[in-house]
């Protein structure tokens, strides 16, 4: 597993590497020449991927760990709804003016890794910067507890250099947790039990007798697992490249400052 995540994170550096030789001019580019930027003003990127590999292979066990319970971030940064919509509370760049896009496109050729998102967007981020997180949900939905297979939410502050923690989760749906049989019953259950008449208007006992034959669902008592996360905070140059990642998730983060 270790010379097989190697690998995959040579891949990683190879469509790194190449990104780097093919920035191009983007649209803002054209607009700053136009008019001049704000003070601090960065577009900053990510690509958020997932890395195809059997869950069962991971050697990072995290089936024992605690994950804290976090408060939902005020703004959207990509939520990826139930129905498939998306939901943001920024104003995304379109994905064929990323400097990334290139880099995230190397990366699923490789058959290696799934991208889930690219995006980006522009904003000042002047010295001092406390920034609020920013929300992510996205990858497969998972019915059984209503929420998307990766979620949690990535932070950008500036102190003297920019920095951006990215706190994210890996869950899927644990198959072997044991079910709890639940008793499913409907209005017409009722009629014929006691104090409730039936449908010729007798009054019955039968209330008080076993309800068999009624239908039965069987729910997960705990369905989430835990694959991996990233818990991380790391020091960002702009014009660089960045990767954070776990055995199952990675994040690519590029800034790029606008003069």
């Amino acid at each position: 597993m270790k010379a097989q995540h190697f690998c995959l994170r040579h891949t990683v550096v190879g469509a790194l590497l190449v990104a780097v030789f093919m920035l191009a001019p983007t649209a803002l580019m054209a607009q700053s020449q136009s008019g001049d930027a704000p003070r601090d003003y960065y577009r900053a990127e990510l690509v958020i991927l997932e890395r195809l590999v059997d869950p069962s292979g991971i050697e990072e066990k995290m089936s024992g760990k605690q994950v804290e319970p976090t408060t939902r971030p005020v703004k959207a940064l990509w939520v990826n709804q139930a129905d498939g919509s998306r939901q943001s509370d920024l104003q995304l760049v379109p994905q064929g003016e990323l400097h990334l896009n290139q880099a995230a496109r190397r990366l699923e050729n490789s058959g290696n890794y799934r991208v889930l998102a690219v995006t980006g967007w522009y904003q000042s981020f002047p010295p001092d910067y406390d920034g609020e997180p920013l929300e992510i949900a996205l990858g497969d939905w998972l019915p059984e507890a209503g929420q998307r297979a990766v979620e949690g939410h990535i932070t950008i502050d500036r102190q003297r250099f920019l920095h951006v923690g990215v706190h994210l989760n890996h869950w899927m749906i644990d198959q072997s947790a044991p079910r709890i049989l639940q008793t499913t019953h409907h209005e017409s259950d009722y009629a014929g039990e006691a104090g409730v008449p039936d449908a010729a208007g007798e009054w019955s006992d039968a209330g008080n007798e076993a309800t068999f034959g009624l239908p039965e669902t069987a729910t997960p008592a705990a369905p989430l697992q835990l694959i991996t996360w990233i818990r991380e905070t790391r020091r960002m140059r702009s014009e660089e490249i960045h990767f954070i990642d776990s055995p199952t998730i990675g994040v690519l983060v590029f800034f790029k400052r606008v003069e």
